[in-house]
Parts: C-alpha cells; sequence; structure tokens
C-alpha cells in the first residue's frame, strides 16, 4: 500500500531545522545551504499543506498554531528515522565488511582461505565483491580491495601483499600426451590464452623475459577470465601460465604441475587497497586488515600455498 499524502522530504529537514533555531540564518548554517534555499523550501512544503506554517516580521519568525503542532510531529518523526538509520548504519559498521577483488583473487586465493577468518571472527561477515577492475567501483561501495598492479595507485592506502612467480603449468593427464623437454617445445603444444588483461602478463611477455624466442603456437584456446583459464587446464585441454600464488592449492595437490623448469619474479604486487576517503572505520576492516596479513606473513615463513 503506498504511503500518502507525502510532503516533500527536503522541505521538512529545512522546516524542522528554522522551527528549532526560529530563524532561516541559523537553519541555512546548520544545514550548509544558503538562506534563500530555506525560504524556498519552506514555501514549496506551506504550498503542499495550503497552511502557513510562519509568522514573519521585521523582528523574525514565529510559528503559527499549525507549524508549531507541525513541527512537533515532523520532529519526532525525524528523530526515529534517524534512529533507525543509525542502528543500520552501526549494524553495517560492526558486522559487515565489503571486501573487492577480481574473479582470479577471490576464487582461487581468497575464498580457499576465507573460511579461517569466519571461524576467527562468526560474528563479522563478508561480501565479496569480483571485479576485474576497479574502475567504475566508487570508494563508498567497498572497505577493503584486493589488485595486482604494477604500481600501486596514488590515491589509495597501498599495502603490498606478495609478489608472483610466473611459470607454465597443466594437468598431468596433459602432459602425458606431449613431449616438452624444453621450454621451446611449449609451441608444438596447446596454450591457453587469456584475453588481453593490460596488468597480467601473458605467453608473449613471458617468453620475451624468460629469453625463449616466440614461434607461432600450434593451437592456442582464448579465455577471458583467470579462473576459466585454470580450469580449461585442469581438464587437460591445454598449457596455462600459472601465478604462484593463485594455483598453489592445485600445485600441493598434484591437479596441476610443472613441466618445465622456467620461471620468472614479476615486480608488479599484489596488494591491499583501503580508500583514502573512508568517513567511518568499521572496526571489522581492523580485524580483516589484521588476519590477511597476518596470514601473508605465516605463508611466506612456511612456504605453503593455503593457510
Amino acid at each position: 500500500m503506498k504511503i500518502r499524502p507525502l510532503p516533500p522530504l527536503n522541505s521538512l529537514v529545512a522546516f524542522e531545522s528554522s522551527a528549532r533555531h526560529l530563524s532561516f540564518t541559523q537553519a541555512a548554517t546548520e544545514l550548509s545551504v544558503t538562506q534563500g534555499a530555506i525560504s524556498r523550501q519552506i514555501r514549496h512544503l506551506e504550498d503542499y499543506l495550503g497552511r502557513s506554517l510562519f509568522v514573519r516580521d521585521k523582528r523574525g519568525i514565529s510559528l503559527t498554531q499549525t507549524g508549531d503542532d507541525y513541527f512537533y510531529a515532523v520532529q519526532q518523526a525525524l528523530h526515529m528515522l534517524a534512529h533507525a538509520t543509525g542502528e543500520v548504519l552501526q549494524w553495517q559498521d560492526n558486522k559487515q565488511i565489503t571486501v573487492v577483488t577480481s574473479n582470479a583473487m577471490a576464487s582461487l586465493w581468497l575464498l580457499p582461505r576465507l573460511a579461517d577468518f569466519q571461524d576467527r571472527h562468526p560474528d563479522i561477515d563478508v561480501r565479496i565483491f569480483a571485479s576485474d577492475t576497479l574502475k567504475g567501483v566508487r570508494p563508498s561501495e567497498y572497505d577493503v580491495a584486493l589488485f595486482f598492479y604494477p604500481q600501486p595507485p596514488k590515491d589509495m592506502d597501498a599495502t603490498p601483499l606478495f609478489r608472483e612467480r610466473v611459470f607454465p603449468v597443466c594437468s598431468p593427464a596433459f602432459l602425458e600426451k606431449q613431449s616438452l623437454k624444453a621450454p621451446e617445445d611449449i609451441f608444438a603444444t596447446t596454450l591457453l590464452w587469456l584475453d588481453s588483461r593490460k596488468d597480467w602478463m601473458g605467453w608473449n611477455e613471458w617468453f620475451q623475459q624468460a629469453g625463449i624466442k616466440p614461434a607461432p603456437a600450434r593451437r592456442r584456446l582464448n579465455l577471458n577470465t583467470y579462473p576459466m583459464l585454470i580450469q580449461a587446464a585442469l581438464n587437460g585441454q591445454g598449457l596455462a601460465l600459472g601465478w604462484e600464488q593463485l594455483i598453489g592449492n592445485y600445485l600441493d595437490s598434484g591437479l596441476l604441475i610443472r613441466p618445465v623448469a622456467d620461471e620468472l619474479n614479476t615486480e608488479a604486487c599484489f596488494y591491499m587497497l583501503e580508500p583514502d576517503t573512508t568517513f567511518r572505520r568499521k572496526p571489522g576492516v581492523d580485524e580483516f586488515r589484521a588476519w590477511l596479513l597476518g596470514l601473508v606473513a605465516a605463508e611466506q615463513v612456511s612456504g605453503s600455498s593455503v593457510g
């Protein structure tokens, strides 16, 4: 059922402040608008109600009887709305954090480890938002971001997590059908190719930096997300470039193996990013940050791929 009649809601805020101060000027200062804007909002509300709410004279303003009665009702309603809003904000502050990260980082690295955080902090809800770029994501929409960058963004608080080693990987079943005795033999296989990602190393960049003269691959399969590319490797459909931290659990389990020893260390880094425009720092963010940094430090010491 539609709630009506509803007055112009912006005008109610202007009216409540003006009635409380008995001054359009003080209301304008409180609401950070001009006195003319307050006057227009009050006139708009009076026109809607068909009643005068203020008596205006040279000495200032005062409430009419209608204005006085309406002020009490409006103020109570706004207090109730503010209280309800505060409850929602408080719940969000203490109970939920939003982590935005790439599809690869989310599915291959974060999710296998997140159960540990949930066990340690059962009172904090984590919302994961997967996006392969931060472009178009407003800082107010997330608390923490996890992304790979050659250089950290200058407009954010960036904490380095780890660099990556990149090397070819495939399934044992795929390797059984190939003859890979040297890196150059890679070109005689099927290469799993990630569609262009400017921040990610592709086969051409890997060959160049590894000092291997590229040649046309016998066959290539193009995929546009890294998790899908790794799934194709697990299916035995070709040879992929493996990012050590992202696929460590598959290497540990033997589902993926390294057919050649060649590898590259990237100069870029996975970062934990926190927007510097956050007005309120949620307690849950501090807990998540401490857990994440502790996890990374422990894995670097132990050499384990999954904590």
